[in-house]
């Protein structure tokens, strides 16, 4: 039952827990993308869950019975395959900007998985939303930046569809706190991740070997700031608040990636992609507010 205190919004203390989310979500879009220059990106992602294991296993339960094929599905789904592949996209994108927003079109690809498996009634003006977020991803597709790499996109929208199931998926998980969900995946994603890097890239163990302070910097800060910071703080705003009511402040986070991406890395970013993020990003803000209008739980904005 969400309270009126719920209902009246986020002020003062709260709203700078979200700037601090979004800080620490935008960040790892650079910290990674400077990392990636450096590990191959399925080496990456295995290293980061690797740090994220290593630091949970003391907090992790054990699953209650008949949720471990559940909970196996979603670390799969969430811990390999989104973010192997969103970080595959990060390392093949000449911006931050596009994957950073593109991530966000998981929100109505859940919402679509969400109607055909569960049988959640979307109404038209949802349904509107998504298809506006949809012809987003197109318009930014069609950015000189993203044309001379379309498979960074492609992969992105790979990621987002894997992360869409597994927001689904998680809908039926029961008694698992963050701590111990987060702990899961990495436990169960490390070793899938190592040994596709294994067979598929070049050298892993010399790219361990040779990588700068930098790239060591980008692992810490994915898990830490990024996975236990960031989602943490996440976890505690969700007490609070309903889940709607904190996603169109989140969405603030591939927003500021952008900016960083401009300032820091002087990525060159095109009149298509700007148009394209916002009705993207737009498409996400209507879905989240017509959530709360229901005052039914929604996707979250998601950091890589």
């Amino acid at each position: 039952m969400i309270s009126d205190r719920q209902r009246a919004g986020l002020h003062g203390r709260d709203l700078a827990l979200v700037g601090i989310v979004c800080l620490a979500w935008a960040g790892n879009f650079l910290t990674s993308k400077l990392a990636l220059r450096e590990f191959p990106p399925l080496l990456f992602t295995g290293l980061r869950l690797c740090l994220l294991a290593i630091l949970l296993t003391r907090f992790i339960k054990r699953p209650a019975p008949g949720q471990w094929s559940r909970l196996a599905a979603v670390a799969l789904c969430n811990g390999v395959l989104h973010f192997g592949l969103s970080f595959w996209a990060l390392s093949l994108s000449a911006t931050i900007a596009s994957p950073a927003i593109v991530m966000q079109s998981y929100v109505p690809m859940a919402t679509l998985l969400a109607w055909w498996f569960l049988g959640e009634r979307v109404h038209w003006r949802t349904g509107t939303a998504i298809a506006v977020s949809f012809l987003g991803v197109l318009v930014l597709g069609f950015d000189p930046a993203v044309l001379h790499n379309p498979a960074a996109l492609l992969l992105m929208l790979a990621s987002a569809v894997f992360l869409a199931i597994g927001t689904v998926l998680m809908r039926g998980l029961r008694g698992m706190d963050l701590f111990s969900q987060q702990g899961w995946t990495a436990v169960i994603g490390v070793g899938p991740l190592l040994l596709a890097s294994w067979a598929i890239e070049p050298h892993p163990l010399q790219e361990i070997a040779s990588a700068s302070w930098i790239a060591w910097f980008g692992v810490a800060y994915a898990a830490i700031a990024a996975s236990l910071v960031g989602h943490g703080i996440y976890y505690v705003l969700m007490q609070r608040h309903p889940v709607a009511q904190v996603t169109p402040y989140l969405l603030a986070a591939p927003l500021l990636a952008t900016v960083l991406g401009i300032w820091l890395l002087h990525d060159q970013v095109g009149i298509r992609l700007w148009i394209g993020g916002a009705m993207v990003l737009g498409g996400v803000l209507a879905i989240a507010l017509r959530n709360l209008a229901k005052s039914r739980p929604s996707p979250v904005a998601e950091e890589l």
